[in-house]
C-alpha cells in the first residue's frame, strides 16, 4: 500500500462505522490533517458511506476559493502551484491542493509525481497536498475530485488548488469545478495558440506564459491577446508572463485571480458557477452509477434501446435497497473491527 507522505496515514480501502465517519469529520474541523486524509482515502475508494459524509458536508458554508490549474504537459502546473502555495502561505492563508496523477497501470493510485515536486512544504501544517489518481477518467480529474473539493472546505482551507493531471486540450472539465482556472502555457513547442485550441481557450479565466525567460514567451504571449480581445465575454482574460521556477510573476497571477473573483461575485457570477458545479457533481454521480449497471448486460437481445431501459429499470428498482444495504454492511463491518 502506498503511504501518504504528508500524513503519514496509509492509503488502503477503509472500513468504517458512520459513527466513525462522524468522528473524523470533527477531526477534519478541528483541522487534523490525519482526519482530512482518513476522509479523502474513504471519498477515493467511493465508500458505501460517502451519501451520509455529504450529507455532514452539505451543512458547512463554503468557503474555499478553488482554482484550477491546466494546460498541456511540460508547462510547469506543479512549479506553478508550489509556487502559488508559497505567496499565499505568506500572507497567512492555508492552502489544502489536489493534484490529479495519472493512474498507475499495476495498483490504480496515483503515481505521486506532482506531489515529489512540492516536497518542500510537506512539513508546513497550513498546507496539505494530496494526489488523486484520474482512473482513467477523462477531463484532467479524479470523479471523485468535487467531493474532496467539500473535504477540504470543510476542514478550513482558504484556498484550494486543483491541478490537472496535464493531458492537453481534453482537460476542460477543470472549469466547472473551478471558481477560476488558471491556463498554463510555455513558448518554444510550436504555435501558442494552436497549442491551446479552442477547449483551453474556452474555459481559461486568467491566462499564463509560464518559462518567460526563454524565447517566443513575448510572442505566445501577443498571440494569446489577439486570439483572446476578439472574445464577447464580459471578464476579458488576462494574459501575464511568469518564471515559476523563480517565482518571478506570481504575484501578478494572484492579483488577477483575486479580481476575477471580485468580478465573479459582483456580477452574480459567482453563484451561477457553483451552482453549474454542484449540476456537474450530479451529473457525474449519475453516470457513475449508470455506468456500474452496465457491468452485466442481459444478453440475447440485439437492440440497444431495449436494454438501455432495462438497465434504468433495474437502477431504479435497486437503487435504494442496495445502499442501504451496503451501508448497513459496512456499519457491521466497521464496528466490529473498533470492537
Amino acid at each position: 500500500m502506498l503511504e501518504d507522505a504528508v500524513t503519514g496515514d496509509r492509503v488502503g480501502a477503509p472500513a468504517f462505522s458512520r459513527g466513525r465517519v462522524a468522528q473524523l469529520i470533527a477531526g477534519a474541523r478541528r483541522r487534523e490533517p490525519r482526519a482530512v486524509a482518513r476522509l479523502l482515502s474513504l471519498i477515493e475508494h467511493e465508500s458505501p458511506l460517502l451519501p451520509s459524509l455529504m450529507e455532514s458536508l452539505a451543512a458547512v458554508e463554503a468557503r474555499a476559493v478553488v482554482i484550477g490549474l491546466t494546460g498541456p504537459p511540460g508547462v510547469g502546473k506543479s512549479t506553478t502551484t508550489s509556487a502559488l502555495v508559497s505567496w499565499y502561505r505568506k500572507q497567512g492563508r492555508r492552502v489544502g491542493v489536489l493534484a490529479v496523477d495519472p493512474s498507475s497501470p499495476f495498483s490504480g493510485g496515483a503515481l505521486l509525481g506532482d506531489r515529489v515536486r512540492m516536497l518542500e512544504h510537506a512539513t508546513d501544517p497550513g498546507v496539505f497536498i494530496r494526489s488523486m489518481a484520474n482512473r482513467g477518467h477523462l477531463g484532467g480529474l479524479s470523479v471523485v475530485t468535487p467531493q474532496a473539493v467539500r473535504v477540504l472546505d470543510a476542514a478550513g482551507f482558504d484556498v484550494v488548488l486543483i491541478e490537472t493531471v496535464g493531458v492537453g486540450q481534453s482537460e476542460v472539465e477543470v472549469a466547472s469545478l473551478a471558481d477560476t482556472t488558471v491556463v498554463l502555457l510555455a513558448p518554444g513547442a510550436g504555435d501558442g495558440v494552436q497549442a491551446a485550441k479552442a477547449g483551453i481557450l474556452e474555459v481559461g479565466d486568467v491566462f499564463v506564459v509560464n518559462k518567460a525567460d526563454r524565447p517566443g514567451a513575448s510572442a505566445t504571449a501577443r498571440e494569446l491577446r489577439a486570439v483572446l480581445g476578439q472574445s464577447s465575454k464580459a471578464w476579458k482574460p488576462p494574459v501575464l508572463e511568469l518564471v515559476a521556477r523563480r517565482g518571478q510573476g506570481i504575484e501578478d497571477v494572484v492579483v488577477a485571480a483575486e479580481a476575477h473573483l471580485t468580478w465573479l461575485r459582483g456580477s452574480g457570477e459567482l453563484e451561477a458557477r457553483r451552482r453549474v458545479r454542484f449540476a456537474a457533481e450530479v451529473s457525474a454521480l449519475v453516470l457513475a452509477r449508470v455506468r456500474a449497471g452496465l457491468r452485466d448486460l442481459p444478453r440475447g437481445s440485439e437492440n440497444p434501446y431495449e436494454v438501455a431501459d432495462l438497465v434504468l429499470r433495474r437502477l431504479a428498482q435497486n437503487d435504494d435497497g442496495l445502499e442501504r444495504g451496503d451501508g448497513r454492511a459496512e456499519d457491521a463491518q466497521g464496528d466490529a473491527r473498533a470492537g
